[in-house]
């Protein structure tokens, strides 16, 4: 078994259904550890405006997105929902040099990024149906019928052997936001 000072730093991939939180709950664990210096959130470069709502990202249109990603600016890149989603190259360099990081991720790139990093985690956020359909509605960005067939879309299953930590975020976002928090540190002290 390998001891903690062995174990290298992960890149912690956030994955789960739209309006299961899993904004709401980076920021309230970044609230609590963004402070410190072996724990980092990164942000990801998105092809959608700055102002679209949702998490704070770094905006690109299309152009100037495939042009860093030509550039080989991306760890890990993705096209989903009718955008580009991409991981800065640096995290790359961060996770080797020791340091734990967060990202908002997707499940169908999750084999990208077991491929890039030393050390992946994945924390599974979910939450009710019934939670997902009244979150998708208050955004008022689809129809239902948008939302229902969102949500009755299969999710792509997990990549074998990745570790996966599951949340239930149906409740108070707090609950769900102090398991994030323990999980994040037990795996930046690489006791988890």
């Amino acid at each position: 078994m390998t001891n903690a000072s062995e174990t290298p730093a992960a890149m912690i991939v956030i994955v789960g259904p739209s309006g299961a939180g899993k904004d709401s709950l980076m920021a309230f664990a970044a609230d609590r550890l963004g402070g410190r210096p072996d724990i980092g959130f990164v942000r990801r470069v998105i092809t959608r405006p700055a102002d679209a709502g949702g998490e704070a990202h770094h905006a690109a249109s299309d152009d100037a997105f495939a042009a860093m990603a030509a550039a080989g600016q991306f760890a890990v890149a993705w096209r989903a929902h009718g955008h580009h989603y991409g991981i800065p190259g640096d995290t790359l360099d961060a996770v080797l040099s020791g340091r734990t990081l967060i990202v908002n991720g997707s499940r169908a790139a999750l084999a990208d990024f077991l491929a890039v990093y030393p050390r992946v985690e994945v924390v599974h956020i979910s939450a009710s149906r019934e939670r997902l359909c009244e979150r998708l509605m208050a955004r008022g960005r689809e129809t239902a019928a948008d939302i229902l067939a969102r949500l009755d879309r299969p999710s792509p299953p997990f990549p074998a052997g990745v570790q996966v930590h599951d949340i239930d975020n149906s409740g108070e976002l707090a609950d769900a936001g102090r398991q994030l928090v323990v999980l994040i540190e037990a795996i930046a002290a690489r006791t988890l």
